[in-house]
């Protein structure tokens, strides 16, 4: 394993993408900042993903934008003409592969040879040591350590500016506590039914919250919001496609609680401190799960492993996925509701509700 030396003045971290990826690498680019703050830190990004960290203090941000094609790695060739004491390669995926193989550094650090793919061990010279099942958070936890960063709990300080936390604001009732609903995930295979994300809001609503929904602007995510819509029976705000990345971060960050399944806005939540309920079927949530949060995950994972592969988790490869169109609606609603409920509970909302209404009524 690489030694800390007083030579890492520049360090290259290479992780294009995705949202909730970017979120996890963000802990450790910070812990590094921390054990090395003299050194220069220089961030290849995809174009979306900056949108959302392009601010980060004391980080250079070098867009990889891939819609480019080919013109895209000639870019990076000519944005980065400097030689990096360290890259930090953060992705097994081709196209970030044939990225890293255009910046120069003395000293290139990938995944671990078990997770190399695509060319990911040809263009590196030191595999990191991983944890034996990681989350993919403990993963880049790994990269830090191999370059002499001890041990460190993740944190994270993402800015976010005041007009972007007004516009959050602006729609938060101050008296009530705010429950918000990011119900699509990239696929929609991944979601949650939408008149079962119906019934959660009226629940929520029942109990004194206030509710939102928030997401993209995609069609899908859309027509999943007014779905919603119409099969709920109590007043939701949908939001979905009205925000920037900046104003959803806001967003997640005056929430009292978030559901989602395995998408990005789960993990820009647990950035920002917020209790998220998980909702997980395909993929192990104890892998991709929302890192600070998995005693509050809501999985039918496990027993469709063992349906499909014939085996349970301990047993088979980390990172076994499985398939099927209909995996979440063996998430009921009931499971869901109990864990509202067991949220709140714990975060003592609804005595903090009792306590606004109280004083409102005085």
């Amino acid at each position: 394993m690489a030694q800390a030396h007083p030579q890492y003045h520049s360090i290259c971290i290479l992780r294009l993408s995705a949202i909730g990826d970017v979120c996890h690498a963000v802990a450790s680019v910070q812990a590094i900042q921390r054990t090395y703050p003299q050194a220069q830190i220089t961030w290849v990004i995809g174009k979306v993903e900056a949108m959302l960290l392009g601010d980060l203090p004391g980080v250079k941000f070098v867009i990889f934008d891939k819609s480019q094609g080919w013109r895209a790695f000639l870019q990076l060739r000519r944005a980065l003409p400097q030689t990096f004491d360290v890259l930090l390669h953060m992705q097994v995926a081709l196209r970030a592969n044939i990225a890293a193989k255009m910046i120069r550094a003395k000293h290139k650090v990938g995944f671990s040879k078990q997770l190399s793919k695509e060319l990911h061990s040809w263009v590196v010279d030191e595999h990191i040591n991983m944890p034996a099942r990681p989350h993919v958070l403990e993963g880049f936890q790994a990269f830090a350590h191999a370059i002499g960063v001890p041990r460190f709990e993740a944190r994270w300080h993402i800015p976010i500016s005041q007009q972007d936390m007004n516009w959050a604001l602006n729609y938060r009732q101050a008296e009530k506590p705010l429950l918000v609903i990011a119900p699509a995930a990239s696929k929609a295979e991944r979601n949650w039914l939408a008149e079962r994300y119906a019934q959660l809001a009226e629940h929520a609503v029942a109990k004194g919250f206030q509710v939102i929904l928030t997401g993209g602007p995609s069609e899908m995510e859309k027509a999943l919001a007014k779905a919603i819509e119409s099969f709920c029976s109590a007043d939701v705000l949908n939001l979905v496609g009205q925000s920037h990345l900046k104003q959803l971060l806001a967003m997640l960050n005056v929430a009292d609680v978030v559901v989602a399944p395995d998408t990005g806005p789960a993990h820009m939540a647990v950035t920002q401190g917020t209790p998220v309920i998980g909702l997980y079927a395909h993929s192990n949530p104890a892998r991709t799960g929302p890192y600070t949060w998995q005693s509050y995950v809501v999985e039918v994972y496990q027993q469709h492993v063992v349906q499909q592969h014939g085996l349970p988790v301990e047993q088979l490869a980390w990172g076994t996925r499985v398939k099927g169109q209909d995996l979440m609606a063996d998430i009921s609603v009931q499971r869901v509701v109990d864990m509202f409920d067991k949220v709140t509970e714990e975060h003592g909302l609804l005595i903090k509700n009792t306590q606004t209404m109280a004083e409102n009524l005085i």
